[in-house]
């Protein structure tokens, strides 16, 4: 179990962002953040702890959960090497060498010190279900494969966020993530052999999302990416008039 209770030594740096306290005067920009391999800490191992930490594994983050009492799921990922645990209560310079910390926690004092130390360190920090605590929102997800959609009210409403969440995941079935593979193959292969600036590739791009290859694929019919490029983009490129590498 990697499961220590001293300080953790850390070598990445933490995000330089210039903080002041939340005002949420203004809209939060829409972000999406590739974690792999950077240190995030989470300060809690109740169930909401766990989900989020379940979460930040699947983005491929180095994870270090803090707290005196942890979950049974929470104790196996740190069994299975699959996350840090330090089981003890938050201190002051935990979250040193982190690049996000996500505090879940119903004690206040612990939640308060978490985002005062994350605002002194200049790096992100969400408390759960604690909007004026937070530099950054964790939105409802809708996802499916490499689409993801988020949701989010601002902290205002996330029982709305997750109806709308619900919604979306009704509207693109489970076969939207085979969809979206074959149409980022397709692109890869366009990409390759038909050079030239973006514009060029533009209406290939175009005519394969209009050929209703997603009707197929939900019909249950296998298809593969040089099978649409070989009917589909060659012949347009050439009645285009647009060259076509070998």
């Amino acid at each position: 179990m990697r499961l220590a209770k001293e300080k953790r030594t850390m070598t990445k740096p933490s995000l330089n962002i210039s903080q002041k306290e939340a005002t949420q005067d203004f809209a939060p920009y829409p972000l999406f953040i590739y974690l792999e391999e950077l240190d995030v800490v989470v300060i809690g191992a109740g169930r909401v702890a766990e989900r989020k930490i379940e979460t930040l594994l699947d983005c491929g983050a180095t994870v270090t959960a803090i707290a005196p009492k942890a979950t049974q799921t929470v104790l196996k990922l740190a069994e299975e090497g699959r996350i840090s645990y330090i089981q003890r209560c938050y201190k002051h310079g935990d979250l040193e060498g982190a690049i996000l910390a996500v505090v879940a926690t119903d004690n206040t004092p612990v939640n308060e010190a978490a985002y005062a130390e994350a605002v002194e360190r200049h790096m992100l920090v969400n408390v759960v279900d604690v909007p004026h605590l937070c530099n950054c929102i964790v939105p409802s997800i809708m996802r499916r494969g490499k689409l993801q959609v988020a949701v989010s009210t601002a902290g205002a409403a996330p029982t709305v966020a997750k109806k709308i969440r619900r919604r979306l995941e009704e509207q693109y079935p489970a076969y939207w993530e085979d969809y979206v593979d074959l149409l980022g193959d397709v692109r890869n292969l366009v990409k390759a052999h038909v050079p030239g600036p973006a514009s060029i590739r533009t209406p290939l791009y175009e005519a394969v999302s209009a050929a209703g290859l997603e009707d197929r694929i939900k019909n249950g019919e296998t298809i593969s990416a040089v099978e649409v490029f070989e009917t589909i983009v060659m012949p347009l490129a050439k009645d285009l008039g647009i060259e076509v590498a070998a």
